[in-house]
Formats: C-alpha cells, structure tokens, sequence
C-alpha cells in the first residue's frame, strides 16, 4: 500500500502514523510543501494523508501551493482514494466539499473531551472507543459538516470534530496521532498561541 502525506510544516509530520506505517511494511512518501515539493501523480497512490499546520486554508495569497493542494485532494477523493484529514487536513477536504470554513467561537488548544454520535456507532473503528475519550487539539478555525457527510463527533466547543464522506474520506479536527514529541514541537513552534483561554491549556 502506497500512503502519501501533505505536510505544510516542519513540526507537524506523521508522528505515530508513521510508526504504524513502517510496522506494517507500507510504502510512504510525502509532499513538503515548506522545502517546495511537487505533487505526485494521484493515480500513483492509494492514501493521501492531510496533515495540520498553524495556517488557514484561505491563506492562498501567502501560501500559493493551498490552491495546487486543494486541486490534488479533490482529484484525490474523485479518484475514490482514501483520503485522511488532520486538524488543517480536515478543513481543507470540508472546503474541497463545499463547505464553509471559518474561525470558531473558541480556540481549542490542548487535551480534551469528545464524543461520538450515534452514527457513529455504525463504524467499528469508532464504535469500539469508549466515550468521551480525551484527544489532543490545536485549531482556532472550524467548518459546516460537508453535504452527503457523516457527523461522527463533536465536543463542547466544536459541533464538527470528525466526519466520514462516502466510505473512503474521514476528517478528524483533532489530533490521534500525536506522540509525545509532536506535542513539544507544537508547543515549542507555536508558543504565541497559548494565551488566556477557556479552551486553553498552559504549555505545561
């Protein structure tokens, strides 16, 4: 299996995704936007991972290569792959979907709760996670659930934290894969946004 990933900062790769990866003998490669990589070719590959970042989606005048890399998802969904979206990843299949992307009433930044639907229910890889089950966020902007999609969680603060569209494309607002050493770097990289918050934890 052929598993490609987006990644627009240098903090923010794979993380445990890749550890999984390797473990099962997958074939990886990846799009660094921030060195000037080009995309691939879609038909080369079978996963397409959306990774996060601080920037918003509708940054295009600072960061040209978000209209290529909506492009590449859309092909990517209509070439029926799957496509996995994490934090900004999520935001940018909801926007390729024609959904609305915004700032939220909150920032959401640190170790907290979400829950499942009940439609959630009706997948095993969520039916099986006991709710509400403590994730790692890190996003101020959120998005209207993509038309034809599935919700599949939410917290106190954000009615779209997960969605399902068709059965190979899931976007996750927030962070599974994070390790130990991915949430120092974030932290480290983007100190300025953990301000005074409800929603917000102290770096320690």
């Amino acid at each position: 299996m052929r598993i490609h990933y987006l990644q627009h900062v240098s903090f923010e790769g794979l993380a445990s995704i890749e550890q999984w990866a390797i473990q099962q003998g997958k074939i990886i490669s990846a799009t660094k936007f921030y060195n000037g990589d080009t995309l691939p070719s879609v038909d080369d590959l079978d996963w397409v991972i959306v990774m996060g970042s601080p920037m918003n989606i509708y940054e295009d005048d600072k960061y040209p290569w978000l209209t290529s890399e909506k492009k590449f998802v859309a092909e990517a969904i209509k070439k029926n792959k799957v496509v996995i979206g994490i934090c900004l990843g999520s935001q940018l299949i909801a926007d390729v979907l024609g959904s609305k992307v915004y700032k939220g009433q909150e920032k959401e930044i640190g170790w907290y709760p979400i829950k499942l639907t009940t439609e959630a229910q009706n997948y095993p890889v969520f039916a099986s996670l006991t709710e509400p089950f403590t994730v790692f966020h890190w996003h101020g902007d959120t998005f209207d659930l993509p038309p034809g999609a599935v919700r599949l969680a939410y917290s106190e603060v954000c009615s779209n934290q997960a969605f399902l569209y068709g059965e190979k494309v899931l976007g996750l607002q927030f962070h599974l894969e994070s390790t130990k050493d991915s949430v120092r770097q974030i932290i480290e990289n983007c100190a300025s946004e953990l301000v005074a918050g409800k929603y917000i934890h102290k770096p320690e």
